[in-house]
């Protein structure tokens, strides 16, 4: 077959193109090794073993005026070779590819139920000889501490029941201790057990924190190694479980510590959400409330409608709950849905405009100033019902539908208010946004009733008058009637 097989030779100044010759290479894999041909050229069909690769390879060859401010050097390629000051530059383009399950599921810790052992795999071939392997299998577990306690002897009972090795890590995994130290103490462990990293995932078991954490020890360890998502509080159930982010706590900042890497599968199972208290519920609540102010008025009318159901019956499905149409499947598969449709497309946020940064300016601020007073969808809230009246004060909504958006946060009993949301830690918070933020705010805010824009001229004045309105309105609601927090 033909394979490009330049040879690079010292290029005399005097004999450089006055214009950059940029030459495009596709790269093809014969057998087991991998080549460059020039885009277009054929491949030879006496050839086996032929796998053509989505990357490519640009060469500019670029001229002598491109180096001018430069001082002489050379480059030593791969084949000894080199080019001197009037040099070739390679641009690599490379994507990655990604494919991660988010599987319902229902009595996981069924011994029955072998989605835990192998609802990862999605290729049928892997599938049928993981399961006729005689190779005894293998599972590394970190479990939250709180949850080892409520479901530690079915985790157990589970591995046990199916022949399984296993290591079963149990950790406080709060925002108090999401930090490095824990995620070396994780990878210490799974160095121990000594696990395969191809056929072995981790498994994590736990709520939002447990799950970040050992995401990003699981991308550390022999630099990715695939792990499985079991969510276990409503919060992780329909936020952290579906996304590819991990990450710490650090320097008292939120999750300044992580990277992108999904996990190979998130199961999901409801049923665990019944064992947490009904201010985890409402917690969860909040998240499930932001996707449905920026993209889904029906998801809206849902928790406006059926929020206290929810809470009162902590999200499980109930056969004399016809007449609700199953309020809590369809509230926790359209929260999901919808944030899949903003992820997926932008998994590595390579585009800073997202939807899903709504209740996200303010909020890693405030929570990380108020530890532990407010859980994460609380904060999420409280930033959420501020911003409802930057969008009233700009007149992007209606003061209709900002009092409906502000009565179904109280609805769902999250805080609409905080003592700790001060004008100089919201003005500090967005200042800190926009460092990161790539130059503009970036502020999504609702421009109806499960319907958003992102806005990037939101002045100072107009901040500081929906603050003082947020404050009068909110503020008495709190006192008129103390919130349990």
């Amino acid at each position: 077959m033909p394979v490009s097989e330049e040879t690079f030779s010292p290029v005399a100044l005097a004999t450089m193109p006055q214009e950059p010759q940029q030459t495009d290479f596709q790269l093809v894999r014969v057998k087991s090794t991998w080549y460059r041909i020039k885009k277009g050229e054929a491949l030879s069909d006496g050839e086996d073993k032929i796998t053509l690769s989505e990357a490519k390879i640009s060469d500019t060859q670029s001229t002598k005026e491109q180096y001018s401010d430069f001082k002489p050097c050379f480059l030593i390629l791969a084949r000894g070779e080199c080019i001197s000051d009037g040099g070739i530059s390679w641009t690599i383009e490379a994507p990655i590819y990604f494919c991660y399950k988010v599987v319902e599921t229902y009595n996981i810790l069924d011994p029955s139920n072998t989605t835990l052992l192998w609802g990862h795999i999605t290729d049928p071939q892997q599938l049928e000889l993981a399961t006729s392997s005689k190779r005894k299998l293998r599972r590394f577990i970190v479990i939250d501490e709180v949850v080892d306690e409520l479901y530690g002897s079915k985790v157990r009972e589970y591995f046990e029941e199916n022949n399984v090795q296993h290591k079963i890590l149990a950790l406080p995994t709060t925002e108090e201790t999401k930090s490095m130290d824990l995620v070396l103490n994780i990878l210490q462990e799974v160095q121990n057990f000594s696990i395969d990293r191809r056929t072995e995932p981790i498994i994590a078991i736990g709520g939002g924190v447990c799950l970040d954490i050992v995401g990003l020890a699981a991308s550390l360890y022999r630099r990715r190694t695939p792990y499985i998502r079991v969510p276990t509080t409503l919060l992780s159930y329909v936020d952290a479980s579906v996304g590819a982010k991990n990450g710490v706590n650090f320097l008292q900042c939120k999750n300044k510590l992580g990277g992108y890497t999904p996990p190979v599968a998130s199961f999901l199972d409801r049923s665990f959400i019944q064992s947490i208290p009904r201010r985890h519920i409402s917690n969860g609540l909040g998240e499930i409330l932001k996707m449905a102010l920026m993209k889904h008025k029906g998801l809206f009318d849902l928790l406006k409608t059926h929020g206290k159901y929810l809470l009162d019956t902590k999200f499980q499905s109930y056969s004399g709950s016809a007449d609700r149409g199953d309020a809590a499947l369809q509230t926790t598969r359209i929260a999901i849905e919808t944030m899949l449709e903003e992820l997926a497309p932008n998994l590595w946020e390579d585009d800073l405009d997202r939807l899903v940064d709504f209740g996200h300016l303010i909020s890693p601020e405030l929570e990380m100033r108020v530890l532990p007073s407010l859980m994460h969808g609380e904060a999420v809230n409280i930033d959420m019902a501020f911003m409802t009246y930057v969008a009233h004060v700009r007149g992007l909504i209606t003061t209709e539908e900002k009092e409906q958006i502000i009565q179904c946060m109280r609805g769902l009993e999250l805080p609409v208010w905080h003592s700790g949301c001060s004008w100089p830690l919201i003005k500090r918070a967005l200042m800190e946004r926009l460092k990161h933020s790539g130059g503009p705010p970036r502020m999504p805010l609702p421009t109806g009733l499960g319907v958003a824009e992102i806005f990037n001229d939101t002045s100072e004045e107009t901040l500081e008058r929906a603050y003082k309105l947020w404050v009068r309105d909110c503020k008495t609601m709190l006192e008129e009637e103390p919130a349990a927090l």
